[in-house]
């Protein structure tokens, strides 16, 4: 495990940019091996992430793992890190790489629900009529993510930038999560985690 995987992903998202890092052809359905080193450096080699804000991408839905990709790229979504690792990939490699990660089995977390938070959770998302897209068992499907078994962490901070509109690619979104608490947001967090 790196020390620090944050550290990583910065150099070696630059010595990408810079030309320094040895780069195999992408074709249609395949991609180099260093951008899956890159990936797996935050989002975990066994697709448990070594930070807990960091998502858990295998076994997500390939859509939207592509989408954010581009969102990512497009700046309709922030965050730094990613930013500069998508800086350069093309659509062909976005679409790879979201093949590839979407066709890995989703990982099991040790995590579980405290049943006050989780009965808070629940009711809150019911509210909001979050099963509605992403399915009663918030599973997901191909346009709309997986929820259930995220980490807390990043699940929290996911609909938090949702309601501070720090994350633009979803604008219902935002206008539901201004709707609740951050105590809500917290649970429907925990919930979701535990299912």
């Amino acid at each position: 495990m790196l020390e620090n995987p944050r550290r990583f992903v910065i150099a070696m998202s630059l010595a990408t940019t810079a030309g320094f890092a040895s780069l195999i052809p992408a074709g249609a359905d395949e991609v180099p091996q260093d951008k899956i080193e890159l990936c797996t450096s935050c989002h975990g080699e066994a697709g448990l992430p070594p930070q807990p804000e960091v998502p858990i991408i295998w076994g997500q839905h390939f859509y939207y793992l592509y989408v954010q990709l581009r969102d990512y790229k497009a700046g309709r979504r922030a965050n730094e890190v990613m930013q500069g690792i998508v800086e350069d990939l093309s659509k062909a490699d976005m679409k790879a790489l979201a093949t590839h990660f979407s066709e890995k089995q989703w990982p099991e977390t040790s995590y579980r629900s405290e049943a006050t938070a989780a009965a808070k959770g629940e009711t809150a998302a019911s509210a909001g009529q979050c099963p509605q897209c992403h399915l009663g068992g918030y599973e997901g499907n191909s346009r709309v993510p997986r929820l259930n078994g995220q980490t807390v962490p990043y699940l929290t901070r996911t609909m938090l930038e949702f309601k501070t509109k720090v994350r633009r690619n979803s604008p219902a979104k935002s206008s539901l999560m201004v709707s609740y608490s951050d105590e809500d947001i917290e649970n429907m967090a925990k919930y979701l985690a535990g299912l």
